[in-house]
Order: C-alpha cells, then sequence, then structure tokens
C-alpha cells in the first residue's frame, strides 16, 4: 500500500482533487480506493525527487509500467495501472495543470482472452446448499451471486430497501452507480425470508437504508466486506467441491453461462448482468459452444 503524500508535495492537492471528482461522480469505493492506490504509487515510484505534473512524458509513464513487469505483476494489472493514470492525467487536463495526457499515449498491454473456469449446475446447486440451515446469512450470499448473477461489490452494497418483494426484484447498483431491477426466484426469496427472520430475533436495524448482509456477532450490525464475502464464498466452494478457486465472481460466470445453456436470450442475460456493451456478453457464447464440443467429442460415436 503507497504511502500518503506529504503535506507539501505539488502532486497532493492535485491527487485530493480528483479523488474528489471521482466521489462526486458517485464511483464506489472500491473504485476510488483502487485509482488512489494506482495514482499514489505511480507518483511514489520516484522516491523522494518525483517530477512535477508538467515534466510526465510518455517515457516516463513506460518506465513505470516496465518496472512493475519486472517486479512480476501481469500485464492485465498493469493495464489496470495505466488506465488509472490516463484517468489522472485526464483530470490534470481538464483542471489545466498540465498540457496533454501522457499516458494516453502509451499503448495497453496485450493480454489473453482467457474465459473464465466455469463449474458445472450441480457443483453449483452444491455450494450453494452447502450452507443449509447452519448459516442462513451464507445461504443468501451463495443464492443471490448465483441466482441473480450480482458482482461481489453490488451484493456488498444491497441494502433492506432494495428489495421488492411483491415483485421479487432487487434493484442493484453497478458499476459507475448506474441502476438495474434484477429478479430473485423461490429459493433465494426462501433463503432472504429466512435470514432476516434471524435478524429480527436479535433486534437488528430494519429500516430502509439498513445492510442486506452484516456481521453475526457484531452489536454494531456493521456491512459485510467484499473481503469477507470471498472467502465465506471460497470456504464453501472448497469443502464442497475441492475448488479453492471459486470466488464471487464465478458464480456471476455461472448464472450467465447455464442460463445460455438453456437458451436464454443473449440480450436478456446482458441486461441482467448490467453489461454496457453486447460483446462483454458475448463471451459466454463462446464458452457454451466450448462446453457444447466437448460433450459432444464425448458422446456421438463419430466424434
Amino acid at each position: 500500500m503507497p504511502q500518503p503524500l506529504p503535506e507539501g508535495s505539488v502532486w497532493r492537492p492535485h491527487v485530493e482533487g480528483f479523488l474528489g471528482s471521482l466521489q462526486r461522480k458517485n464511483a464506489s469505493p472500491h473504485t476510488v480506493r483502487n485509482y488512489r492506490i494506482d495514482v499514489l504509487q505511480f507518483i511514489t515510484s520516484f522516491g523522494d525527487s518525483p517530477p512535477t505534473p508538467d515534466d510526465v512524458d510518455r517515457l516516463t509513464v513506460r518506465e513505470f509500467l516496465a518496472g512493475l513487469r519486472e517486479e512480476g505483476l501481469s500485464k492485465r494489472t498493469v493495464g489496470r495501472k495505466l488506465a488509472s493514470l490516463r484517468s489522472f492525467f485526464t483530470f490534470l487536463v481538464r483542471e489545466g495543470v498540465v498540457g496533454s495526457n501522457p499516458a494516453r499515449l502509451v499503448a495497453s498491454p496485450k493480454t489473453p482472452k482467457d474465459l473464465p473456469s466455469v463449474p458445472t449446475a450441480e457443483d453449483m446447486n452444491a455450494v450453494v446448499d452447502s450452507a443449509g440451515k447452519g448459516s442462513l446469512r451464507d445461504r443468501v450470499i451463495l443464492e443471490l451471486l448465483y441466482g441473480c448473477g450480482l458482482r461481489v461489490s453490488e451484493l456488498e452494497g444491497l441494502n433492506l430497501g432494495d428489495i421488492d418483494w411483491e415483485e421479487r426484484w432487487i434493484r442493484v447498483r453497478g458499476k459507475g452507480r448506474k441502476e438495474r431491477d434484477v429478479p430473485f426466484g423461490a429459493k433465494a426469496e426462501e433463503s432472504l425470508n429466512a435470514y432476516l427472520e434471524w435478524r429480527r430475533e436479535r433486534n437488528a436495524p430494519e429500516t430502509l437504508d439498513s445492510p442486506l448482509l452484516v456481521h453475526r456477532w457484531q452489536r454494531s450490525w456493521k456491512r459485510l466486506s467484499t473481503r469477507t464475502i470471498e472467502r465465506i464464498v471460497k470456504r464453501r466452494a472448497t469443502e464442497t467441491i475441492g475448488d479453492p478457486s471459486v470466488h464471487p465472481h464465478t458464480l456471476r460466470h455461472a448464472f450467465a453461462t447455464h442460463l445460455l445453456g438453456e437458451g436464454a436470450d443473449l440480450r436478456a442475460i446482458q441486461e441482467l448482468l448490467g453489461h454496457a456493451n453486447l460483446s462483454t456478453t458475448q463471451k459466454y457464447t463462446r464458452l457454451s459452444l466450448e462446453r457444447l464440443m466437448e460433450v459432444y467429442d464425448q458422446a456421438h460415436p463419430k466424434a
């Protein structure tokens, strides 16, 4: 984690202004945190004598990124940090601090278009069922991640007021705070009701802005963090199907892949996932075709 900039740093007011602009645009706390880490890492990489914003050019940015690659960071991570710097310098151009954006002149590292590894529907049902009645909260987590295709940050941010019980919809705030409505099934409804009854028995707050998922042993009823959700998913998957690589986004991939496999329309899946572009959703088509070819090779006598 990069250290905060000292009071007298020429960069400090610019970084604070940039992060403030992200918050005014309703960027999620997770997004703001990542931008802060990436920008501070760039500035502090120069030691005690960082260049001024005007002194940064394309080569400065390229050398920083090359250093990250030498440290063993993946192309995907380096690409994300470059995107953060592009946004930061775009802000500086808009504020009149610099005349041009040096990060825009640096090519993004080419990353392989890896397809997500997706467990079977049988495995996913086993993971969801593993919570059972032993942990009502864990059951809700697994039901909503797999049954609604939520991102972990979207699940973390759910409040009680986001649930429409009559229509059986959940109001989800996705990337860029864009809202969408996602339906949930009868099993999820059953799990939600049981979990909320458990909360009532312990006098948990029930206002519309009360967080849905909370820590069990804290009377402050603090919102469950994304990291805690990730640990719960990993533990359940490891114990049930012996796969420690499963994480919340795996359940989102499984949601989309299994829907497509059952004949769901690609544009409907796009809406449910909250993808801005259909091309982002189309990767599941390729994944489903690969699964289909595997079944063909294994089962067809002429394969």
